[in-house]
């Protein structure tokens, strides 16, 4: 059982940078792939980015690419999310998921364990 919570939402203005954390429980949490997921009022939930256990390989959704990187912290059980020169259009709640298998790549159901989520805002 893995449990995640999110942290670092916020309001910002347009082409600002907010950093998201993702804590989580157990001692196995290097065993898990990390994924980021939003969702925009009215819309369906959507991958953001992924990245694998070890922390080697990373996943961006081409909304996202060249803007916000993820990066984790096994040793503190935590993954993050950077995200830079944000838009109106990344205003949503963000989730981080985990879940286990060969890769970290995968669609929405193949993530096991979510966070409550975090509120993004990114005023114009």
């Amino acid at each position: 059982q893995v449990q995640l919570v999110e942290s670092g939402g916020g309001l910002v203005q347009a082409g600002g940078s907010l950093r998201l954390s993702c804590a989580a429980s157990g001692r196995t949490f290097s065993s898990y792939h990390m994924g980021w997921f939003r969702q925009a009022p009215g819309k369906e939930r959507e991958f953001v980015g992924a990245i694998s256990g070890g922390g080697i390989n990373t996943y961006y959704a081409d909304s996202v690419k060249g803007r916000f990187t993820i990066s984790r912290d096994n040793a503190k059980n935590r993954v993050y999310l950077q995200m830079n020169s944000l838009k109106p259009d990344d205003t949503a709640v963000y989730y981080c998921a985990a879940k286990s298998g060969r890769t970290a790549q995968g669609t929405m159901n193949e993530y096991d364990y979510w966070g409550q989520g975090t509120q993004v805002t990114v005023s114009s």
